[in-house]
């Protein structure tokens, strides 16, 4: 990592995890391997953040801890990057394993339960569908029909506009909103 630290990928350490590593990786990952319209790709740190707020408005009153959680969803993938799930499905190995090994070391490192209770779970795992939709159709020229089909029919209550920021604003806002929520108090 460019903080200096050598992650294990096969026994990740807490203390070789740093947040100025996660924002660095994440706004210079392309959701959609780039495949979307704009100057600037969209980054998997702009949709963490997209993906807190929409925690947020899904569940008022939500603490630090669990906006933490949600801005941190997609944290393993600075290391092993942003892959669909069917070709995670084809690789043949226990993927999720893997992750959820990377995903309980960043957890423990910035202090959140290492297993996410699934209520949580599913609160964040709503939104990133919500998110994904709207990238479809806004981002990745999915028609209506086909946004529906991938993702389900989204609410009415959400209209999401989504501008693609550049790396070095997407890695900064990242980097912002996570230490406003740990002086919140995580």
């Amino acid at each position: 990592m460019l903080s200096g630290r050598r992650l294990d990928l096969l026994d990740p350490s807490p203390l070789d995890i740093e947040i100025e590593d996660i924002a660095h990786g994440l706004a210079r990952l392309a959701r959609w391997n780039g495949q979307t319209f704009g100057e600037h790709a969209f980054s998997v740190a702009q949709h963490c953040l997209i993906v807190e707020d929409l925690v947020a408005i899904l569940r008022p009153g939500l603490g630090p801890q669990e906006r933490l959680t949600a801005l941190l969803h997609d944290a393993p993938e600075y290391v092993i990057g942003d892959m669909i799930s069917p070709f995670k499905a084809a690789l043949g190995l226990d993927y999720r394993a893997f992750e959820d090994r990377l995903e309980a070391a960043i957890h423990m490192r910035f202090a959140l339960p290492t297993k996410t209770a699934p209520p949580l779970k599913a609160l964040i795992k709503e939104a990133d569908i919500i998110c994904a939709y709207f990238e479809a159709r806004r981002l990745a020229g999915f028609s209506e029909q086909e946004a529906n089909a991938a993702f389900g029919k989204i609410s009415g209550r959400f209209e999401l506009d989504l501008k693609p920021l550049c790396i070095a604003d997407a890695q900064a806002r990242f980097l912002d909103r996570f230490h406003a929520l740990v002086a919140e108090g995580v």
